[in-house]
Parts: structure tokens; C-alpha cells; sequence
């Protein structure tokens, strides 16, 4: 998440009430999280699990439980709580809003488009042109939708991501202030949903073809020309590379990278990343022939 402007560390720390170590004024320019954060950002880690991970990223500011030696050219913002502080420093530069109109003021709409009836549309949404948008389609404040693009009826664009902190008695939600972005020539079915990015953009990339109920989860990024058939699920932070092609009822589980030009076959269940250009089948999901011919085999013991 970008903040509207450069700000401090200093500031920065004034908001969570939290010490510093670094430069009062190293310059700052948002929020992210580890798998998207860049130079100029604060990231947070609350595991000492993943402390190297956060400390080596691209992350200029480590929001962090521990004073830790902070590597050169980086600072720390110390915490006793980085998760709700993280909640807190987004939550103060990006307010929730209620509205009482279903479409925002300040629409941004390209020529050609249509907007069927009982359309909602929150604020800084950007339709670029000869666009068709269903009725009853909900598409959430931020998200960015390119040319000819088709969102079939009941399809949610933006909802907040699945995303929760166990705290033993209940659960505490991570805010979502990212958003969506579905660029050109991209067609989605009837009843799916998209979830935006907790800091940073979920992405559907061009040409990309999705069937009615889908799930896509939070910063997971399609890449272009991938065909998605109806019921598939897949986790947050995702990487489907370009020409993919998924089948029905496959599901995924979260940060996990596909390559290019594979195939998954229905009620496919991937936990781990795939190579691109081959047929993939199964739980967990491996290459095609071998669990083809592992079901044949099994097959004739049980005879």
C-alpha cells in the first residue's frame, strides 16, 4: 500500500507509539508484505521463525518484536504486538468508508462500456472501455479493470482477504488495503470471487478466461491467456504463470508458483509448485502418466 505521501520513520513510529532504530527521517513509502514488499516499504514479522527472511528482503523498515541487529541501510520499527501495529499504520492512512450510493463519484469509465442494473462500484474504481458489467456484480474501492473486459452477474471484485492472527480465544483479522486488477481482454464467469490484495494487487493478467464460481485468493497473480474452469479454488499468493489451463474442482494451496503452459486436471489437489509445459493429476498433484499408471497398478492388486 502506498501512502498518499513520503513519510518518516519518526512519523511513522509516532503512530504505533513504538522505538525506532535508524534515521528520524529515512523516507518511507508504504506498506507490503514479504512476498511483494520493496525498497522504500515496511514489512512485519512477529515469528523469529521468519526473522532472517524479513530482515534480507527488499523491505527498507522491519516492523519487529525483537531488537535485532538491523542490517545496513535498513531500520527497525520495535513492537510488542508488528501484527496489530500493521493493522494499525495502514488502517490510519486508509480509512474504512460507508457509502449510500451503489456506484462512487468518482467512477472512471471508459466509452462503450455498460453498467447493468444493481451494480456496486466503490471509490477510485478506473473501467476502461467497451466493457460489460452484470447486474448485480460488486466490484470494492481501488480496483483498476482494463478494455473488453466481461464480469458475468454475482461475481465479487476486491472482498477482503482470508487472512487471520490466532490469538487462543479468537481470531484477529489482517485488513485488506490492496486492491484488483484485471487487465485487458479478460472475461469472468458468474459468482466468483476475487479477493484484493492485503497491501499490494491481486492480478488477472490479459486474456486470462475464468468460469463461474472460482475463488481466487488474496496477491495471487494470473498471468495472461490461463483458462480457469468453474469451481476452482485457489489460496492467496499464487503465482499462475501465462497460458495455464485448470480444470474443474482443482485446488491450491497458498504461494505456490505454476509455470507456463501446464495443465491441471479436475479435482486436482496442488500443494506444491509445478513445473510449466506438462499435465499434472492428482492428490497431491504429479505429472499425469505417473498417477495414471500408478491407479492402473493399484487397480489390478485389488484384483
Amino acid at each position: 500500500m502506498k501512502f498518499p505521501k513520503i513519510q518518516s520513520l519518526k512519523s511513522i513510529a509516532s503512530i504505533i507509539n513504538s522505538k525506532y532504530i535508524g534515521e528520524a527521517d529515512l523516507p518511507i513509502y508504504g506498506t507490503n508484505e514479504i512476498h511483494r514488499v520493496q525498497k522504500g516499504e515496511i514489512v512485519f514479522v512477529d515469528h523469529p521463525k521468519y526473522y532472517d527472511k524479513a530482515l534480507q528482503s527488499n523491505a527498507t523498515v522491519i516492523l519487529i518484536n525483537k531488537e535485532v541487529e538491523c542490517p545496513e541501510g535498513k531500520a527497525l520499527l520495535i513492537s510488542e504486538d508488528p501484527f496489530r501495529d500493521f493493522n494499525k499504520i495502514n488502517s490510519y492512512f486508509k480509512k474504512f468508508e460507508i457509502y449510500n450510493q451503489m456506484i462512487s463519484n468518482d467512477l472512471e469509465i471508459g466509452r462503450d462500456t455498460i453498467i447493468q442494473p444493481n451494480v456496486f462500484i466503490g471509490k477510485e474504481v478506473k473501467i476502461g472501455k467497451n466493457c460489460i458489467i452484470f447486474p448485480n456484480v460488486i466490484i470494492h474501492d481501488y480496483t483498476e479493470i482494463g478494455d473488453n473486459v466481461i464480469i458475468q452477474s454475482g461475481t465479487v471484485i476486491g472482498g477482503d482477504a482470508f487472512y487471520y492472527k490466532n490469538r487462543g480465544n479468537y481470531y484477529d483479522r489482517l485488513k485488506s488495503f490492496g486492491n484488483v486488477k484485471i487487465e485487458n481482454n479478460v472475461e469472468i464467469g458468474s459468482n466468483c470471487c476475487i479477493d484484493r490484495g492485503v497491501t499490494s494487487s491481486t492480478i488477472i493478467g490479459e486474456g486470462s478466461k475464468l468460469d463461474n464460481l472460482i475463488q481466487i485468493g488474496h496477491d495471487t497473480i494470473i498471468g495472461k491467456k490461463c483458462l480457469i474452469a468453474s469451481q476452482v479454488g485457489i489460496a492467496g499468493c499464487c503465482i499462475i504463470e501465462d497460458e495455464v489451463t485448470i480444470w474443474g474442482q482443482a485446488g491450491f494451496a497458498s504461494s505456490l508458483t505454476i509455470g507456463s503452459k501446464a495443465v491441471i486436471l479436475a479435482q486436482s489437489g496442488v500443494s506444491k509448485s509445478l513445473e510449466g509445459g506438462k499435465t499434472y493429476f492428482g492428490y497431491p498433484a504429479d505429472e499425469a502418466k505417473k498417477m495414471l499408471k500408478e491407479l492402473a497398478k493399484l487397480k489390478r492388486l485389488t484384483k
